[in-house]
């Protein structure tokens, strides 16, 4: 960390006689005479109307650009894209969910170096929006603050998205009718936010607060309110600050900071997708990290957070009894937090915390450390031979510990739903989804429907799946994800067949194929790869895509 020209950027884009082209056109955009010597702070926006998640945030963006005009920076405000998994889960179009994770990060890298701003405050409402924010963030070491956009408000009778897809399920299976489900659909979603439960968006969020990315408490904060106006217009302000102060993210992004992020995700009973997430962003920031890393860290940490989509509550209650701050507190005071992590406050981890309260005593959604709700981490790195690079489950003991099973094979999602909502499943059978890896798919679908459609139709602690896809962070059951390598890539998922028997034990952190090895090797002989119709995007993310173990980066 060093301090260095806060116009470092700038000055090479308006500076001298040559740059005269370059002031006339920011002239018509609003810089005046003073403007051109002050350091220019981006504002990527990730504002649409294509998902409630993200269409408050032009708001938001214009309260961090004031906050760093204000506090002697001029702001810029772009914008970037954003899809909607809600929306588009199920289909086909789901397929470019991750694959924006890595278009996001590329256009707001474009927009900042091309323009040479000196700083960034990236502001993000969906799950694969924010990482990659961050992202961005870690390969352009600007000074850059991530604001979160903030969780929606209950719906109707504490409802959210996960309650319309289980209630798919339920109707299928005659439990809810025509009628009910219309009522689940119309009452779900009140407004702007994203998905209320500890589902993706509210795991990352507070990973990178947790990381130091973030100001104190913007990850646990309603969508709409004063609290996240104020977070918003702080963070323009907590940028100029770190341009005067030298404060990179690779100062903030070491080793430490990515434990702190697993551990708070643990604690809360995060989403799986948080492995995928924070090895992109590890990869980004160049910070050696590893599936490993997170079962070492997970066996130290326990699950305390009683939080949907497997516990009770919803982000909004956890935000009225004080937020993941106090929980952080509590981590840290164990041992299993680094205190001494710098974060975008110019503070330490510690320092951050030194005067958070405890939580309330009557209060019931964080559990105690003397009595968690799982003593060790409910994201169980899963190898054996069915998944020699690794896969990642979400065990939180109420479905148990390990399941046996005999497989049902199916080469894409589509297949594997139509069988459950028709009928086709039955107690027992650990169902395979296979060739929705992020080279299959190709862009590794979230396989929300089909858990889901288990859930309603009441098979969730009897049915395990399988997947080379991921899962969403509303996933709940005995479920395995990020199977590699994948089947595209000739992993073994790619040759079982309907009636092997599977065993998935949590404990020893095994997923096995009762096939012998022989039989495997000469399946694989004969193996050819299966394929789906993919666009241009899709095509070139597929040639350049990682495995799920790597982070699925490209």
């Amino acid at each position: 960390m060093s301090k260095k020209d806060p116009r470092e950027h700038s000055r090479a884009v308006v500076d001298g006689v040559t740059r005269a082209p370059s002031r006339a056109m920011l002239r018509a955009v609003g810089f005046t005479d003073a403007d051109f010597g002050k350091p220019q702070i981006g504002v990527a926006s990730t504002w649409s109307q294509v998902t409630p998640c993200n269409m408050h945030i032009d708001t938001l963006a214009k309260a961090a650009a004031a906050g760093a005009d204000e506090a002697g920076g001029k702001s810029l405000i772009f914008n970037t894209i954003t899809v909607s998994d809600g929306i588009s889960m199920g289909t086909a179009g789901m397929r470019y969910s991750l694959v924006s994770r890595e278009v996001i990060a590329d256009s707001i890298e474009t927009v900042v170096e091309a323009e040479g701003l000196d700083g960034l405050v990236a502001i993000g409402g969906c799950d694969k929006n924010m990482p990659a924010c961050v992202m961005a963030m870690a390969r352009m070491n600007r000074p850059a603050v991530f604001v979160y956009g903030g969780t929606i408000r209950p719906g109707a009778e504490r409802r959210d998205i996960i309650s319309v897809f289980e209630a798919v399920g339920g109707h299928a299976a005659g439990r809810v009718s025509d009628a009910q489900l219309l009522e689940v659909e119309r009452t779900a979603i009140p407004g702007p936010g994203s998905c209320g439960g500890m589902y993706t968006a509210n795991t990352m969020a507070s990973a990178i607060e947790a990381l130091g990315l973030s100001l104190p408490n913007s990850s646990a904060q309603e969508a709409v309110g004063d609290a996240k106006l104020a977070d918003a217009r702080r963070a323009g302000a907590a940028v100029c600050a770190l341009l005067e102060q030298g404060i990179r993210p690779r100062d903030i992004l070491c080793r430490e900071a990515f434990e702190n992020a697993i551990a708070v995700t643990v604690a809360l009973g995060g989403s799986t997708n948080a492995v995928l997430h924070l090895l992109a962003i590890a990869d980004a920031a160049g910070v050696p990290l590893e599936l490993a890393d997170f079962t070492r860290v997970g066996e130290k940490v326990p699950v305390l957070a009683d939080l949907k989509p497997s516990g009770r509550y919803l982000m909004s209650e956890l935000i009225a009894i004080g937020g993941i701050r106090p929980l952080m507190k509590t981590l840290l005071d164990e041992g299993l937090l680094h205190g001494g992590c710098l974060t975008v406050s110019g503070r330490t981890l510690a320092e951050d915390l030194a005067d958070v309260a405890p939580y309330p005593q009557d209060q019931t959604v964080v559990r105690p450390l003397s009595d968690p709700i799982k003593p060790e981490s409910h994201l169980v790195v899963l190898t054996g031979n069915l998944a020699p690079d690794g896969a990642v489950a979400k065990i939180t003991g109420k479905e148990g510990e390990s399941f046996r099973g005999t497989a049902k094979v199916y080469g894409s999602e589509e297949e594997a739903l139509a069988d459950i909502l028709g009928g086709g499943v039955a107690a027992g059978q650990v169902l395979v989804i296979r060739y929705e890896g992020p080279r299959g798919g190709p862009g590794m679908r979230e396989m929300l429907s089909p858990t889901s459609a288990i859930m309603g139709k009441g098979l969730g602690d009897s049915v395990a799946l399988i997947t080379d896809g991921r899962f969403s962070g509303g996933s709940h059951g005995f479920v395995v994800g990020h199977v590699a390598p994948e089947a595209a890539a000739g992993g073994p998922i790619a040759i079982v067949e309907d009636g092997d028997e599977i065993v998935i034990d949590a404990r020893r952190r095994e997923i096995n194929l009762l096939v012998d090895d022989e039989e495997i090797r000469r399946r694989l002989d004969s193996w050819e790869p299966d394929t789906h119709p993919a666009g241009a995007v899709l095509r070139k993310y597929a040639r350049l895509v990682s495995c799920a173990s790597r982070g699925a980066v490209t």
